[in-house]
C-alpha cells in the first residue's frame, strides 16, 4: 500500500518505519503519473511487507523534498533508519527493485 506523505508527518514516518521507499512526483508530471501503477504494485507485492511505501508531492512539501535531495521528477529515495540511503531521478522499475533490495543488505 502507498501512503501519501507531507512535511508534517514525513520525519514521524521515517522515524518509526526502518526501511522506506519514498516516490517524489508533482501533479503536472506525465512521467510521474505513468510510473504509479508501477510503483502501486511493488507496494502491493508481499515480498515487500517490510517497507514502507510513500509518496510526497514535491511542489507542495519542501521540508521533505530537500531530505531526499530531490533535483528532478519522478524521484525515487530509500531511506534506512531514517537516514537517506540513495535518492535518483528515475521512473524505472528495475532501479525501483534494486533499491528496495538495498534497503534490506
Amino acid at each position: 500500500m502507498v501512503q501519501l506523505s507531507t512535511d508534517a508527518d514525513f520525519e514521524s514516518l521515517l522515524k518509526d518505519h526502518d526501511k522506506v521507499i519514498v516516490k517524489y512526483f508533482a501533479d503536472w508530471c506525465g512521467s510521474c503519473k505513468l510510473f504509479a501503477p508501477k510503483y502501486k504494485r511493488h507496494s502491493n507485492d508481499e515480498a515487500n511487507g517490510d517497507v514502507l511505501f510513500l509518496e510526497v508531492n514535491a511542489e507542495e512539501n519542501e521540508k521533505a523534498r530537500k531530505m531526499g535531495g530531490v533535483d528532478n521528477l519522478p524521484y525515487l529515495a530509500s531511506f534506512k533508519n531514517g537516514a537517506l540511503l540513495e535518492g535518483t531521478a528515475t521512473s524505472k522499475e528495475e532501479y525501483l527493485q534494486k533499491m528496495i533490495n538495498d534497503l534490506r543488505s
